[in-house]
């Protein structure tokens, strides 16, 4: 068999790539084709995105897709982080740069609007856990900073939307990600057009929904002409990388929730896939979320603020002329001494810090704990939360569906820090299996590839993954596990909201 291309385009917060799976029939191969920059654009006291370069960038991408695969090309599709959106007018003029999630302008959002809508009809509406950063709140704001931008949209298109737009014209909203919106309806699985009545937003902007896997159209004419990707179509992956991730779990038991996953990136999204939402009064008051997967499943899952603080450690180290490497400051924390100093990493004051360090040392403070130093000591603090927060995460999902998680799957970039895994892995006492680091790569890819008749199910899908990619195991330090639980007790105090 000539080997089929797929191409993904995987935009994340810190950086994008375009990726080309290759099939053979049996096996899937990844080659990274271009790896560019991405990140906040500050302007006029706002974040922002450049969309316009991350688009030059794609284009620089598929050409070269077009001269390393050529007719091979079957399609190509696009997986971003959630919730942020573009407007289009009605003459296909894009409204405003649009905004970074992390902007200033939600702070405050989730009170106002529970002054005109209660917190439990909300989510009653949506399924979707409470965020100020939510599609939302991002509404709420705009039309109050800017009614103009809203009233004269034509279309919302949320980011990975925008870029199938760009490659072939299509005006809609794939599933999974519009379900990070905080205004999709669970069990209708349609925009909660009554709720946001009830907030007084407009709705007419709202384009059709397609579930993952959808034909979208034919690349642009002046697409395949500039690129040179000539005959390629544009399909719809599981448009939100975390659904795609999801999809490129390795796992043995598609259609049971004994397993959770964890995509470990920016963001840490543990959660399991199940067949419905639940809207449980215990998940409202747990701040789960229900969000769109693969095959009409829903990610029951919870954000945790995941390797930002890693992240932002090391940028301020930088500032301070100390550059790492993100393996050199693993090998500092594995030094540092253990469970010494810990934080909650969902507390807000590690959301956008100026200095994530001097955050983390005043946290510390606050809470009575020895304050970390050294690099390797602040790193580990933000490694051992991490762990301690997924085995609390681990511990609600058992309680919410009722059945005991056997095993964890880490994937995404967070997979490869051993370390991590391995806290992971003693703290929740259970094995966790890490990788593929490409999850959402491969989740993309290959749900074209399924789309196109290539694979025939989600569990052949997951079967794919596992004959392509090895995987690594880490088991539970036995010794160690007395030691996780009297540090997991700490944490719980930790993260308890003050008084």
């Amino acid at each position: 068999m000539k080997a089929k291309v797929y191409l993904g385009i995987d935009l994340g917060a810190e950086s994008g790539r375009v990726i080309a799976g290759v099939w053979d029939g049996k096996k899937i191969k990844l080659e990274e084709l271009h790896r560019f920059a991405n990140g906040p654009v500050y302007i006029a006291d706002s974040m922002r995105w450049d969309v316009l370069k991350l688009w030059s960038e794609i284009q620089t991408g598929l050409s070269a897709a077009a001269k390393r695969f050529g007719s091979a090309v079957v399609s190509v599709g696009t997986d971003t982080w959630g919730v942020d959106f573009v407007l289009l007018s009605k003459h296909d003029e894009i409204l405003g740069l649009p905004y970074h999630y992390r902007d200033s302008r939600t702070r405050g959002a989730l009170e106002r609007a529970f002054k005109k809508v209660p917190r439990a009809e909300i989510f009653a509406q949506t399924g979707i856990q409470f965020m100020e950063l939510n599609s939302l709140y991002q509404l709420i704001a705009l039309y109050e900073h800017a009614p103009e931008l809203l009233e004269t949209a034509d279309c919302l298109l949320f980011m990975p939307d925008f870029f199938h737009w760009c490659l072939c014209g299509s005006r809609a909203a794939e599933f999974t990600i519009a379900s990070t919106s905080q205004f999709l309806h669970p069990t209708r699985r349609n925009w909660s057009y009554a709720l946001l009545k009830k907030f007084r937003l407009p709705t007419h902007f709202l384009p059709k929904l397609v579930p993952p896997g959808t034909e979208l159209g034919a690349l642009r004419e002046s697409v395949a002409s500039q690129t040179g990707l000539k005959g390629a179509k544009v399909i719809a992956p599981p448009s939100h990388d975390t659904a795609a991730a999801v999809a490129g779990v390795p796992t043995t038991n598609t259609g049971k929730t004994n397993w959770a996953y964890l995509s470990s990136g920016t963001w840490s999204l543990m959660g399991v896939e199940a067949p419905k939402a639940n809207l449980s009064k215990r998940a409202l008051e747990l701040n789960f979320t229900n969000e769109g997967g693969v095959n009409h499943t829903y990610r029951l899952l919870k954000n945790i603020m995941g390797l930002w603080l890693v992240q932002q450690c090391r940028r301020a180290f930088d500032v301070r002329g100390a550059k790492y490497d993100y393996a050199q400051l693993v090998r500092l924390a594995a030094k540092a001494p253990a469970l010494r100093s810990l934080v909650n990493p969902d507390d807000p004051s590690f959301f956008n810090p100026p200095d994530m360090p001097a955050a983390i040392q005043a946290f510390c403070r606050k809470t009575g704990q020895p304050v970390p130093q050294t690099e390797g000591e602040l790193v580990r603090c933000a490694l051992e939360s991490l762990a301690l927060k997924y085995r609390m995460v681990l511990l609600y999902l058992q309680e919410l569906t009722g059945n005991r998680i056997d095993v964890i799957h880490i994937v995404g970039g967070g997979s490869q820090n051993d370390l991590l895994n391995q806290f992971a892995a003693t703290a929740c006492e259970r094995p966790v299996l890490a990788g593929p680091v490409e999850a959402t790569a491969l989740g993309n890819v290959l749900v074209q590839a399924m789309a196109s008749g290539e694979i025939g199910s989600l569990a052949e899908l997951r079967q794919v993954v596992r004959k392509s990619f090895d995987v690594r195991e880490f088991e539970p330090e036995q010794k160690l596990i007395p030691t996780w639980r009297a540090a997991y007790e700490r944490f719980v105090k930790i993260c308890a909201p003050a008084g």
